[in-house]
């Protein structure tokens, strides 16, 4: 997966998702790798912060290799909940990646570490009390609208980050490749001087619509076999 990935981008899964009528379920926009041009793709390998690092560390206990560690803080501003130390573990556990659903410090060193790192930002002041752990802290993970678990995997980039159902990921890898090779032969052709409105013969659309005004532009995209919206 990992590796069908890297020729891939989160735009891509997340038009797959659209076309396979499965929910898409973006991260906020606000959540962004800590390096540019980070990558990462895995399971999720959940994680409810509650004050302390030993959530993390029991996470890893259970880590599969190539897993990514989803954090959830709530997404709140006025603490990091994960540092170098915890990266750097991350990493020594064969763990892919971490996406935070909230704030990072130590940026400087995370970045040194170079596994990739998705946050919402940083701040100098770390865990600032310890709460009372879930019972499902370690099976489950919210990151805004949407709750994840093993059952999940993660895909970020610089675009941000999307989560998909693990038991339609070949599906909806075949079909984020023929997105991305539809787009790429689109691309090719205006670099070549063939407009993309040539390509959807955005004229008879255009023609058509004045006759059916219900007409809608994917319904024309779907007939002339050049869907690159969905």
């Amino acid at each position: 997966m990992a590796r069908r990935f890297a020729a891939l981008t989160t735009a891509h899964v997340a038009d797959a998702c659209i076309r396979a009528g499965v929910p898409v379920r973006c991260a906020p926009s606000a959540l962004r790798a800590v390096t540019p041009g980070s990558r990462v793709a895995g399971r999720v390998l959940p994680a409810r912060h509650v004050g302390s690092v030993d959530i993390f560390l029991e996470a890893y206990e259970a880590a599969r290799p190539d897993d990514v560690l989803v954090v959830d803080n709530g997404g709140r501003l006025d603490e990091a909940c994960v540092g170098d130390l915890a990266v750097l573990e991350a990493q020594a556990a064969g763990v892919a990646g971490v996406v935070i659903w909230g704030l990072h410090r130590d940026t400087a060193d995370i970045r040194a570490i170079g596994l990739p790192v998705f946050s919402t930002g940083a701040l100098p002041t770390g865990p600032l009390s310890l709460r009372e752990r879930p019972a499902d802290a370690l099976t489950s993970a919210t990151v805004g609208d949407w709750t994840v678990s093993a059952a999940d995997l993660v895909f970020a980039d610089d675009d941000g980050v999307v989560f998909a159902p693990a038991d339609r990921a070949d599906e909806l890898l075949t079909l984020a490749e023929t997105i991305r090779d539809t787009e790429r032969r689109q691309a090719d052709q205006i670099r070549a001087g063939h407009t993309l409105r040539a390509q959807v013969r955005f004229d008879a659309y255009l023609a058509k619509r004045r006759e059916t005004p219900t007409l809608t532009f994917r319904d024309h995209l779907r007939a002339v076999g050049g869907a690159i919206e969905e």
